[in-house]
């Protein structure tokens, strides 16, 4: 995987007629000084784009919404909420506010820039299904690479950061970075693009996903000219299609690669689960405990957090589990490898097969729910 692949190439930039929709992009970042460098950057690409932007209004069920183009700020104002979540902010407020864009001739395209640290695929999930006279373009997340080790593999929360999105906003920072990171179509990693920030980056990121390392190299033809894929976008978080991308070791980051067709011991995951999921980690992936062989559990951690849930029914045949883990420490690695086959059915509980789990105690039902019938 090279690097920093080449730009894309740089056609005229996107004009509008009566027929053609409003490109819409979603641009997140934990980052509000590094976020608005790079959209005054496109912002004066472009005279014709304008900025849609939403701040949490500290303490209250509101949102403050601005319109802003290259001359200034068009329109600053506060907008109050029944529920000030994520979904509902784009469903109650953005929507509105993108078909009165949409209705502007002037205007180009739309940069659509939620609170810091919301999650893209939630914003174009609850988007999608109102596109008409606009349309979702392309997601671009925007991240540090200096403070890229420690966004996503430190321990600290949203709350610790001043970063949630309202109240109840448990998140790791982790979490919240490598949601943004993962789902985007257009990366810009802001500052040394060879040191351990910009490694890190390379071994969570797909080799589909554009990565440009000069905030202001990116255009408003890359972020407006296309179609965003919010399918590809939610494969590759999905721990079904989970996949190892490697990158370069220089600075000691590694990707293991853990995948079997046994289940996990729901008694033994609990023991060890520290062990597997805990510390300076970005792991995710999918696993199955043999009380509930018709359930797919999705495994997502980051910054010492681990989160887990049956997330999927099964089909005609087993579940799998294949847990994708990356670090930089190198005791880290074989720490989680260890973990890892701890946690499974040793080969002679698998040779027994499921009947020894009939109707068994469901230790994990806290996390995982209650299973449907005992099985």
């Amino acid at each position: 995987m090279s690097e920093n692949p080449s730009p894309l190439p740089v056609s005229p930039k996107p004009l509008r007629g009566p027929q053609h929709s409003l490109p819409v992009a979603v641009i997140t970042a934990l980052d509000a000084v590094l976020r608005e460098s790079v959209m005054a950057s496109l912002l004066l690409d472009d005279a014709g784009t304008v900025a849609l932007r939403y701040e949490v209004v500290e303490d209250e069920p509101a949102l403050r919404r601005l319109i802003v183009a290259a001359d200034g700020v068009r329109e600053d104002i506060r907008v109050d909420l029944a529920h000030p979540c994520v979904s509902c902010a784009m469903r109650e407020d953005a929507v509105p506010a993108l078909a009165r864009l949409a209705e502007d001739p002037a205007v180009h395209g739309v940069l659509l820039a939620p609170p810091l640290s919301a999650d893209p695929s939630i914003v174009a999930g609850a988007l999608r299904h109102h596109e008409d006279r606009w349309h979702l373009s392309s997601a671009v997340a925007v991240a540090s690479a200096a403070s890229a080790c420690e966004d996503l593999l430190g321990d600290a929360t949203l709350a610790e950061r001043g970063l949630c999105w309202a109240d109840g906003d448990a998140r790791a920072v982790g979490e919240a970075l490598a949601a943004q990171l993962e789902h985007s179509e257009l990366i810009v990693l802001d500052g040394d693009p060879h040191g351990p920030g910009a490694e890190l980056v390379e071994h969570l990121r797909a080799p589909e996903q554009l990565l440009l390392h000069d905030p202001f190299a990116l255009t408003t033809q890359q972020v407006l000219g296309g179609r965003h894929d919010l399918t590809a976008a939610l494969r590759r978080r999905d721990g079904r299609h989970v996949e190892p991308y490697g990158g370069p070791t220089v600075h000691g980051t590694w990707t293991l690669d853990l995948g079997t067709d046994r289940p996990f011991h729901p008694d033994r995951l609990l023991a060890h689960i520290e062990e597997l999921g805990g510390g300076r980690l970005r792991g995710r992936g999918r696993f199955w405990v043999p009380d509930r062989p018709d359930s797919i559990c999705q495994w997502d951690g980051a910054g010492g957090q681990v989160s887990i849930g049956a997330a999927w029914r099964t089909r005609e045949e087993l579940p799998t589990t294949r847990l994708v883990v990356t670090g930089q420490e190198s005791e880290d690695r074989e720490r989680v490898r260890e973990a890892f086959g701890r946690c499974l059915l040793t080969e002679e509980e698998w040779a027994r097969g499921l009947a020894p789990w009939l109707g068994a105690d469901d230790p994990l039902a806290p996390w995982l729910g209650e299973r449907d019938a005992k099985v």
